[in-house]
């Protein structure tokens, strides 16, 4: 598969097919966030509010190193299409979901659909466009990923306050329907001559195999079990087992998931902590603001996300500037620095915010976090990959993106684990004085609670001389829940010192003007 024989029209459409398969993959990762609340108060299922987001990033974490390879052996086209096709129907299905439990799974399908969308699309980029043409088009792909991450939150609040939250899901069908047909009649055939290559099956299912009870025992701790109980240290004893049996099987595996190589380079492993550290922040921010917006300050969905967009905005630009002074100072580690300071004010700066908190400041708040963001995220990338060979580029790329997907990943469980715990205990101590016990018992329901549209029926219910109790009571649950979410803000300018501290360690090597070719 190379451009020789494609005409400019077929060019046009492959792109158009290309950017339409990331907008879909990425578009899905932003537009859920400001849904949640409403998903979660339809579904009952406040306990596993961050799990349809972690299910989605886990999935994307450890198929997308996978299909890669499958796509090398039998063919982009194949694998490009396959995933357009599940990616439907994980969309179709949680759009269906009667319960938490079946969103969740269903995100998973999704998930393997996207990391098909994602890793592909790059691939068959380098495939079809020589180096000298592949950065343009790798920037167009670029720019349909910043459009998903400007327009999802304000989309999905749109929808869920327009349409219904299953929407969110609906909504991909047509596009992907688009993608799929282009994808056919466009994509020309392409077969690898890597067949007999031996994909690391096994390290990759003792990669999941480890990762998933990590992240159940984190969800559930303080939670459905103690800390101290024998359920949560058997998860994480386990699971600690089977990174080690990962460790082991990637040392013998031909063609590892993750070659264990990398970590000898110490600014591999620094730039891989700090992405998982700077991620792991970024998720603080777009699951529970929203959650924030909504549920103490009293906003629709489609405000939610409309405050979601400055950090998006924020971050592009600041990560654009931050390329253009990389590649003309030829250095990063004091700009990282800068990065790093930045992102830890905007962290301190969320963990102000209360129930009395204006547009205006969580605004700015969101602003500031996306310029720290954005200075900081290219540096990893570039430090990493000019630490490598041109040969090792894949493999390093691949690396620094799975720690970026796995501190999302893993921060959403820790995350939900201290929100739900914090809840828990903060709405025992709310006081209830004459008001009927069905309504007291539906107001202490975090799921409840994070709908503003159903504490407006409750109350419209309500007889006016309850009113006034009723006004008291849902200030208390306010406080709690926004003392719950600032428990979260606390623990990210935590990571932020964290992040701060380790970039000194990031070693500093002049960016080359050539690719390493050994």
């Amino acid at each position: 598969m190379t451009m020789t024989n494609l005409s400019k029209k077929q060019v046009v459409l492959i792109m158009v097919g290309l950017m339409f398969g990331i907008l879909l993959a990425s578009l899905d990762s932003t537009i859920v966030g400001t849904a949640m609340p409403k998903i979660i108060e339809a579904l009952k299922g406040f306990d596993y509010y961050t799990w349809p987001v972690i299910s989605y990033l886990l999935c994307i974490t450890i198929s997308m190193p996978l299909f890669g390879k499958l796509a090398d052996i039998y063919g982009y086209k194949k694998i490009y299409v396959i995933g357009v096709v599940i990616f439907l129907a994980g969309s179709v299905l949680c759009g269906m979901s009667q319960n938490m439990i079946q969103l969740i799974c269903f995100r998973g399908v999704q998930g393997i659909g996207g990391a098909v969308l994602i890793s592909n699309t790059m691939a068959i980029i380098g495939v079809l466009f020589s180096p000298a043409e592949r950065a343009k088009y790798m920037g167009f792909m670029g720019s349909a990923g910043a459009l998903a991450s400007i327009i999802g939150p304000t989309l999905g609040g749109y929808i869920t306050d327009n349409l219904s939250w299953r929407w969110i899901f609906y909504v991909n069908v047509p596009v992907g329907i688009i993608t799929l047909v282009i994808a056919l009649f466009s994509l020309p055939e392409h077969e690898e001559g890597e067949a007999k290559k031996n994909i690391d099956f096994l390290g990759a299912a003792a990669l999941i195999v480890s990762l998933i009870p990590m992240l159940l025992a984190f969800t559930w701790a303080g939670n459905k079990y103690d800390w101290s109980s024998v359920q949560i240290i058997s998860m994480l004893v386990f699971s600690a087992i089977m990174l080690v049996i990962f460790g082991l099987i990637e040392r013998k595996a031909e063609d590892p998931i993750i070659p264990l190589s990398l970590f000898k380079n110490s600014i591999f492993n620094i730039s891989a902590i700090e992405m998982f550290l700077v991620n792991a922040v970024m998720m603080g921010a777009s699951i529970f603001l929203p959650l924030f917006v909504q549920a103490v300050v009293g906003k629709s969905a489609s405000k939610a996300g409309a405050i979601m967009t400055p950090m998006m905005l924020s971050l592009l630009v600041s990560a654009a500037v931050s390329g253009g002074v990389i590649s003309k100072t030829q250095k990063y580690k004091i700009q990282s620095w800068i990065g790093y300071v930045i992102t830890g004010i905007g962290a301190v700066m969320f963990s102000f915010l209360n129930e009395s908190s204006s547009n205006s400041e969580i605004i700015m708040d969101m602003i500031v976090l996306g310029i720290g963001m954005g200075i900081v995220i290219p540096i990893l990338s570039t430090a990493a990959q000019n630490a490598f060979s041109e040969k090792q580029m894949g493999v390093v790329t691949s690396g620094i993106q799975f720690f970026k997907l796995l501190g999302s990943t893993i921060a959403s469980a820790v995350f939900g684990t201290v929100l739900n715990s914090s809840m828990k205990n903060g709405l025992e101590s709310v006081k209830v004085d004459n008001l009927p016990t069905n309504i007291t018992v539906i107001l202490k329901n975090p799921s409840t609670i994070s709908n503003p549209t159903v504490i407006q029926g409750i109350k419209a219910k309500l007889p006016k001389e309850l009113l006034p109790i009723f006004g008291k009571m849902m200030e208390q649950i306010k406080h709690v829940l926004s003392n719950s979410i600032h428990d979260v803000f606390i623990i990210c300018v935590g990571i932020s010192v964290i992040s701060l501290v380790s970039g000194f360690f990031l070693r500093e090597i002049p960016l080359a003007k050539a690719s390493k070719k050994i």
